[in-house]
Order: structure tokens, then C-alpha cells, then sequence
């Protein structure tokens, strides 16, 4: 099925000259504007979107972008919530190809649907399997495919392990970023000693916890920990697969809110190091694999993006008085600009930037109006993707009223240094 593309997303620029575009949608008010050429991937009447900014959304060749389709947008998922999984092609009028489903999903992050690294044609994503939450490896052209005992969160750049969590925990604890259907065993539990992070071979099926809630409580414990209940969240393998992020929270005492510890470990659970225990990490992406950018609370600069430096206590604050504003935050595949966006202001507009640490350059690419949501669980994130050769951003929005994707030119920027 061809999508037709609205008319309204076309942007030209001159050379040394800002153009900026901006549109009202007719029908609900609401304002977008872009500094540099965007089109829609995706239209109604259904609701696309990809979800979270640090999974491989391009394919090796940059021409299938991956989505999951779904007709409603008002309430949260019930169990037997089905999602359609495909991919658009760019190269043929931005086709919509849909090649699985899966009701293991949530607003923020979908079903963890990606590209398997090392493979040109190889997807993973999650699924519900009756009582149990699994993943699944499918071929999206010939539509072969390979059920995992266990749900993934992140998989390792060489393609052959992941590492997941409970994700019926994460459903109870932060809704928006679990899954619905199936029971927390531990429910019950602040911090259970049989719950926790494991590693899935790819290849074998096989897994084995590495890190546990209860581990984890021990390390450096301060009183309200036996107050609130534990859980995982955010687990981000390094470039070369030789450690990962993963943030540990626990809600507050007083109900509002949790709070956040940032560690990184090796995949075998040796080497545990918590790079900041001062209440609160949010977004975070690696450099390379010795260091991290995260947005952090640190005693001398305060809430700021952090570049740190992986098991030592090296730290240092990026773009302090430019970056003002916690955002999903990558680096370029060239390595040389920051990507991340916003949430809605007063305004209600969300901004999405590009900024180089080399010269504090800031690049604002553009702003995109998100209404109030009844449900903060609702709301739909820009969550910014790299192509991967970095001439385009894909983004999800709901501007136009509907959550649906959409696709930036950069390529100037990146060759240029400017609009």
C-alpha cells in the first residue's frame, strides 16, 4: 500500500541563508515549525511511531526505517492490544511493509523493535507467548523466524547476546515502559533476590541473571531503600559490548516520585561501578566505550548533561550554558555533534537541536507542538534516530494531532557546520 504524503512538508534553503517553514495543522491548531527540509514517512488513518532514540531504526542501507503501527492512542495498552510491526521504504514512496505483530508493548518504548547488528535483513523485537514474555528474530524479507526464551532490552553490538529485565516489574513501577498481561511474580517484593538483569544468548537461547535488585541494594544502601519498591530500567550496551548502563530506582518514601542510581558492569556481571549516586540520572548515551554523556545531578554543577569516564571519577559538565534541558540525547555516527530534543514547554512545544561540544555551536532544527495528554504515559517523546550514515533524523510527533513520523535532512549541517 502506497501512503500518500502530505504537501505540506517541503522546506528549500539557500546557501548562507536560514529558511525556516512553519504550518498550523487546519484541524486541530496546532503549530510545527523546521529549519531544515522534513516530510512525513507515515500518515493516518492509523498511528505510527518507532519509540526510543537509541536502537538502530535505519537499516544498514538507510532505506527501510522501522515503525509499529497501531489504530488507537487514548489509553494504555491491554494485554490483547495487537501492534503492527513494518518498515517504510524510502526508496519507493515511503511504503508502508508490515511483517509481524506482538502485544508486548508500551507507549515509550514500543516492543523494543530493532535492526540486529551484523545482519542486513534481521529484526528483534518482543512478544507475548500466553504467560510469558519472549523475543523473536525474524528475517523481514522472507519472513523466517526464531523464538528467545526471554524479552530483550538491548543487545550487544556483535549481534549475539542481549540484556533484559522484568518487564511485568517495569509496568507496575513506571507505566509507559512495561508491559501489560502477565503478573510480577514479586510483586510483593521491595527488592527480590530472584529478580533482576540477565544476559540472553542469541544464539543458544540460554540465560543467566548477572545483576539482582536485592545485589544491587547492598551497594552503598541509605536508608529509604527498605521503603520503596526497586526495579530496572534503561539498560544501553557501550560500542564495543564490553560493559553497559543500567539506571536503578526505587520510589520515594513520600510517593513522589523514585529515585535513580546510574552503574555500568560487564555483560559476565563482574565489575560493577556506580558512576553517580546523587539521586537523579535521567537520558543517557555512550561517547565510545570508555565514556558516557547522561543528564545527572552532580554536587558541583547541578542538572546538567555530564560527559563521564567509565570506572573512574572522571566527570565533566557539556554545554552547561547551552543544554539547559533533560532530552534524548546521541552523538552523531561522525562523532562530532550532540543530538536531543525537549520536552513540551509552556508552550507546549517540544525542540529538537543539534550541538557541537568542540565550539559550544548550538543548531536548533526545529520545534513541534504536542497537546496536553490525559495520561503522562500517553504523551508521544520526539526521541530522535540517526540514520547511519547521520544525513537524516527521524523523529515521532504528534503535531499533526496523530502520532506519526517524520524525517529530517541534515546533511548540510554535518557537511557545512551550519544551516
Amino acid at each position: 500500500m502506497t501512503i500518500q504524503q502530505p504537501s505540506i512538508l517541503l522546506v528549500l534553503f539557500l546557501p548562507a541563508v536560514t529558511v525556516s517553514w512553519a504550518s498550523t495543522n487546519s484541524a486541530t491548531d496546532q503549530p510545527m515549525e523546521a529549519h531544515v527540509p522534513i516530510r512525513a514517512i507515515t500518515a493516518g488513518p492509523a498511528a505510527h511511531w518507532f519509540g526510543y532514540y537509541d536502537k538502530d531504526q535505519f537499516d544498514r542501507t538507510d532505506r527501510y526505517v522501522l515503525g509499529m503501527r497501531v489504530s488507537f492512542e487514548d489509553r494504555a495498552p491491554r494485554p490483547d492490544d495487537a501492534i503492527s510491526l513494518g518498515m517504510i521504504d524510502l526508496e519507493d514512496h515511503d511504503r508502508w511493509i508490515p511483517f509481524a505483530e506482538s502485544t508486548a508493548w508500551c507507549w515509550q518504548q514500543g516492543c523494543m523493535l530493532q535492526w540486529l547488528p551484523g545482519s542486513e535483513s534481521e529484526v528483534i523485537y518482543n512478544a507475548r507467548d500466553n504467560d510469558r514474555y519472549i523475543s523473536i528474530i525474524q528475517d523481514v524479507f522472507t519472513g523466517i523466524k526464531r523464538d528467545l526464551p526471554q524479552p530483550i532490552y538491548c543487545v550487544n553490538p556483535d549481534g549475539k547476546s542481549a540484556v533484559g529485565l522484568n518487564f511485568a516489574r517495569v509496568g507496575q513501577t513506571r507505566p509507559g515502559y512495561g508491559y501489560n498481561g502477565i503478573p510480577d511474580p514479586w510483586e510483593d517484593q521491595h527488592h527480590p533476590a530472584e529478580d533482576g538483569i540477565y544476559i540472553l544468548d542469541l544464539i543458544s537461547g540460554q540465560s543467566s541473571r548477572i545483576v539482582s535488585l536485592d545485589q544491587i541494594v547492598q551497594v552503598r544502601p541509605d536508608d529509604t531503600m527498605d521503603q520503596g519498591k526497586h526495579w530496572f530500567n534503561h539498560l544501553l550496551f557501550n560500542p564495543d559490548g564490553s560493559r553497559f548502563i543500567f539506571l536503578h530506582r526505587w520510589h520515594r518514601p513520600d510517593g513522589k516520585g523514585w529515585t535513580t542510581r546510574g552503574f555500568t558492569v560487564q555483560p559476565n556481571g563482574e565489575n560493577l561501578f556506580c558512576f553517580n549516586d546523587h539521586g537523579m540520572v535521567s537520558h543517557f548515551i555512550w561517547r565510545d566505550p570508555r565514556h558516557l554523556l547522561a543528564w545527572s545531578r552532580e554536587p558541583d554543577s547541578g542538572n546538567h548533561f555530564h560527559l563521564y569516564e567509565d570506572e573512574t571519577s572522571g566527570v565533566q559538565a557539556i554545554g552547561r550554558d547551552i543544554l539547559k534541558y533533560d532530552g534524548h540525547c546521541t552523538y552523531s555516527p561522525c562523532g562530532q555533534w550532540i543530538l536531543t530534543d525537549t520536552y513540551p514547554d509552556r508552550e507546549r512545544m517540544q525542540t529538537l537541536m543539534l550541538y557541537r561540544p568542540s565550539d559550544d555551536r548550538l543548531i536548533p532544527l526545529g520545534r513541534f507542538h504536542q497537546a496536553q495528554t490525559t495520561d503522562i504515559q500517553l504523551r508521544c517523546d520526539l526521541h530522535p534516530r540517526w540514520s547511519r550514515d547521520g544525513r537524516y533524523i527521524c523523529i515521532d510527533s504528534k503535531w499533526s494531532g496523530q502520532r506519526q513520523m517524520y524525517l529530517l535532512d541534515v546533511k548540510d549541517i554535518l557537511e557545512n557546520g551550519s544551516l
